[in-house]
């Protein structure tokens, strides 16, 4: 399982790596061609068609292959853990095209879901390979497990979160097969990461100043918060794919993209996945009312992308959410209270682990993540206090995990039944 991690680390890595560029690259154009609209209107014409090209390209890819739309986390857990099937031929496609055009219209989509699956469908294309015949069985289970792993860990450069992942997000339980190829794989995908990215991770929170002991008693409140913008966030994107279910599939990407035209051309800032949102409501960047502006639109805009199908994930909007709901209480703190300006960042970080933990239902690997981002264990007290209080509160709502609900709706929509715990 060692070796085997090693291989599914750098065949994940490199798959995950490539399209990281390609999403990145996207969304830097699509802010580019959204401010060319801005300034000459008629440029609209063009881009309408272009967009009615792209939106039925999507439809068709993800009519033609329904495992690669949306996250690709629900169905990388449905293949480990209720046996679905997986075609790593077509799932690798859909997700590099589908996933290009919906950066290039600048869908709040995120990267880490698709990666996930990437890594998962690399894991299974080396199993087919190393394995011949012998398929669909436990130790391609193994494989794909690993594989999802090292996606999670090339996205975000996290090895440890990518490992946790794993056993508390994928296979849902512990065993030292399960953990030695996880760890193989994602120390390796991070390598492949870090060789072409460079030693930073995705979100680097830089030097953040440690929160006063008196100021610990606002992580109650932070944590209520959090449990509560994660239930919004998961009753809006599962709401929101209700509504989308009501119309032809053919108009459900139309839709996403033409809400992205007035968005891109005067919110630039919540176009693609949210990495840019999280930097700004940590340091604080904006005023307090732009933040809540942020803040609705980022929700509403994600609801409307993500309900449509295209392929694209949840993780990175859910925690740039998190991140401006953080960012909003501690500037309304700072502004109204005493709340020293350098713990505003802290806020963020604290309410967007928080906000994950509540929507995911997978703390051990939020607090790991937020630990990893920002390089240093100072902060995992206060980070740790909020995502399980987030946690609690998520569970007295009774909001059931985001990506276990949307499982369990592609395994009706496909004609079989699941229960996910």
């Amino acid at each position: 399982m060692a070796a085997a991690g090693i291989l599914v680390g750098l065949i994940s890595g490199f798959l995950v790596v490539l399209y990281r560029l390609g999403i990145e690259y996207g969304t830097d154009t699509a802010r580019w061609i959204y401010a060319r609209i801005r300034e000459t209107p008629w440029l609209v014409a063009p881009w309408a068609v272009v967009a009615i090209a792209a939106a039925l390209a999507i439809a068709w890819m993800v009519k033609k292959e329904p495992m690669a739309g949306g996250s690709g986390i629900p169905q990388t857990n449905g293949v480990v853990i209720c046996g679905l099937k997986m075609r790593w031929q077509t799932i690798l496609p859909v997700r590099f095209i589908g996933g290009l055009l919906g950066s290039l219209f600048g869908l709040s989509l995120g990267r880490e879901g698709p990666s996930i699956q990437i890594g998962a469908s690399g894991a299974q294309f080396l199993s087919h390979r190393l394995r011949g015949k012998k398929r669909e069985d436990v130790q391609e289970h193994y494989l794909v497990t690993a594989g999802a792993a090292a996606g999670l860990s090339a996205a975000f450069s996290a090895p440890l979160s990518g490992m946790m992942f794993a056993l508390e997000g994928v296979h849902r339980s512990f065993s030292p097969a399960i953990l030695m190829g996880a760890t193989a794989a994602s120390l390796t995908a991070d390598f492949v990461s870090k060789y072409c990215f460079g030693l930073r991770p995705v979100l680097d929170f830089g030097t953040i100043g440690q929160l006063p002991l008196g100021e610990y008693g606002w992580l109650i409140p932070l944590g209520l918060v959090a449990g509560l913008v994660g239930s919004l966030m998961n009753r809006s994107l599962l709401g929101f794919q209700t509504l989308y279910g009501k119309l032809p599939a053919w108009s459900r990407p139309l839709i996403a993209i033409a809400l992205a035209l007035p968005i891109g051309i005067w919110l630039p800032d919540v176009l693609g996945g949210g990495s840019n949102l999280i930097a700004m409501a940590e340091h604080a960047r904006v005023g307090l009312g732009m933040l809540c502006v942020l803040f609705v639109v980022k929700v509403l805009f994600t609801s409307t992308s993500f309900g449509s199908g295209a392929p694209g994930g949840i993780f990175m909007p859910i925690l740039a959410v998190g991140s401006l709901a953080g960012g909003i209480c501690g500037e309304t703190l700072r502004q109204f209270g005493n709340l020293p300006s350098d713990s505003v960042a802290i806020f963020a970080v604290c309410v967007m682990t928080g906000t994950l933990a509540a929507s995911v239902k997978t703390p051990i690997t939020s607090i790991l993540l937020a630990v990893e981002m920002s390089g240093t264990l100072t902060h995992m007290l206060p980070v740790a206090a909020v995502a399980f209080i987030a946690l609690l509160v998520s569970d007295l709502l009774r909001t059931k995990p985001i990506y276990g609900e949307l499982l369990e709706r592609y395994m009706r929509a496909q004609g079989g039944t699941t229960a996910i715990a």
